[in-house]
């Protein structure tokens, strides 16, 4: 007999989206192995719960979230979601593709964010159940938060064991700038801890990109090396941030460029035991600190989140990309597929 521990995936109808949003039925599929259960909704492919063991064998909820499906159909930062069609900031959500210029509307001061008024995030994906997992498909169409061409999109979350992984593929019928990544906002501590200042990050970066006041990639590649943004070897984060005179990190640091799967970053708060591993196969990834979190939301459990009490870890191409012909490109082409995968590994010890 083969012992390898099966995932075991269910679905159940979590309630209906508001009229004004197009109705339509919310789905929540649970995957679950010997040691991670995460839980899955058809609105914006969100991980609304992701539960972890522990050095105690106990399970915890390590990302921040909602108990019902209201919270996720008001405004929030994006807890969990799939967001796209281009993550991240494109300046003054501007750029020009094959001569013609694209305006998409701002929601971020003067610059547009992780896709826009409507992005993947806010809309409903048609779910198809695997063996370990589950495939979610859209179509964007042509013109839609003002990118061209229709995109369609499979996002598949496969559980097996320890390991979460997210594989994005597109295909489009104009060229079009995408970049996709999940927004999970973590405290390996459990959800509704205070802060993120006990938990060890280190991040497998050279280099960073620095940005202006608006949060926009100032173009330059800046070394790590002598700065606070030195994650190659773990450091204890609230101890950083003092350290450095930080208020926090909101910053694509750069991978090696290599389609190949690599160790991105890690995270590990010693009190809990627990370890989160990020593998990508994409050519940055956004250290955020949940600086603009301020506990006015109330999150699951009634607990509130405030500033600092989750980071996230968004695997991605570089910000404002399509605006900086150095930079990794973003664009997508008609007969291409976009393919990237990440993977999370959790482990206790």
């Amino acid at each position: 007999r083969f012992w390898a521990a099966m995932t075991e995936v269910k679905r159940e109808v979590l309630g209906q989206m508001p009229r004004e949003e197009g109705g339509g039925v919310v789905e929540k599929f649970i995957l679950k192995s010997d040691s991670v259960k995460v839980e899955i909704l058809s609105l914006g492919c969100i991980i609304a719960a992701l539960e972890t063991k522990g050095r105690d064998g106990e399970f915890s909820d390590v990302v921040l979230g909602f108990d019902t499906l209201e919270g996720y159909t008001r405004k929030h930062p994006f807890f969990g979601a799939v967001v796209g069609r281009v993550a991240n900031r494109i300046a003054k959500g501007r750029f020009t593709v094959d001569g013609k210029e694209y305006q998409l509307f701002l929601n971020n001061g003067p610059n547009s964010l992780h896709g826009g008024a409507r992005g993947f995030d806010k809309v409903l994906w048609s779910p198809q159940v695997l063996p370990n997992g589950v495939c979610f498909f859209r179509l964007s169409p042509d013109g839609e938060e003002g990118y061209p061409g229709d995109l369609k999109v499979w996002v598949t979350y496969t559980l097996s064991g320890g390991e979460l992984a997210i594989n994005y593929r597109a295909q489009t019928s104009k060229t079009t700038p995408i970049n996709l990544t999940n927004h999970a906002y973590f405290n390996l501590a459990g959800q509704g801890s205070r802060d993120i200042y006990d938990h060890e990050i280190s991040i497998e970066a050279d280099s960073y990109l620095p940005v202006d006041d608006t949060k926009i990639p100032t173009g330059e590649v800046a070394t790590v090396q002598g700065t606070g943004f030195d994650f190659r070897q773990p450091v204890e984060l609230g101890k950083h941030l003092q350290k450095f005179h930080l208020d926090g990190f909101d910053h694509n640091f750069c991978l090696q460029q290599a389609q190949a799967r690599r160790l991105a970053a890690r995270a590990h708060p010693p009190p809990s035991g627990r370890t989160m591993e990020v593998h990508t196969t994409q050519p940055g990834i956004q250290f955020y600190t949940g600086n603009n979190l301020d506990g006015s939301l109330k999150g699951k459990g009634a607990m509130v989140y405030p500033k600092h009490s989750a980071f996230c870890l968004e695997t991605q191409n570089w910000p404002d990309a399509v605006n900086k012909p150095h930079f990794p490109s973003v664009l997508l082409r008609p007969g291409e597929e976009y393919n990237h995968t990440t993977w999370l590994l959790f482990n206790a010890a």
